[in-house]
């Protein structure tokens, strides 16, 4: 049997240089509720994201530039 370090394959942030900020952990776990309660499309996503929240950058609703903006920040 061939040994395997499960350390070596099981990271599932291998891609990460830093902690999340307080504003990703939410956001991620608000789309998860998202998309946990049904919610595909982009405006019942936007829908539940300014219901539940986070509230977008600002303080103010999420658009669909806003959103797609924010997205492209945190995936850079």
């Amino acid at each position: 049997m061939i040994p395997i370090n499960p350390d070596r394959y099981l990271q599932p942030h291998q891609a990460r240089t830093r902690p999340p900020t307080t504003f990703e952990d939410l956001l991620g776990d608000s789309l998860e509720r998202a998309f946990g309660a049904g919610h595909w499309e982009l405006d019942a996503l936007l829908a539940y994201l300014n219901q539940a929240g986070p509230l977008a950058e600002g303080g103010v609703a999420w658009t669909a530039q806003s959103f797609q903006a924010s997205l492209q920040k945190l995936g850079a």
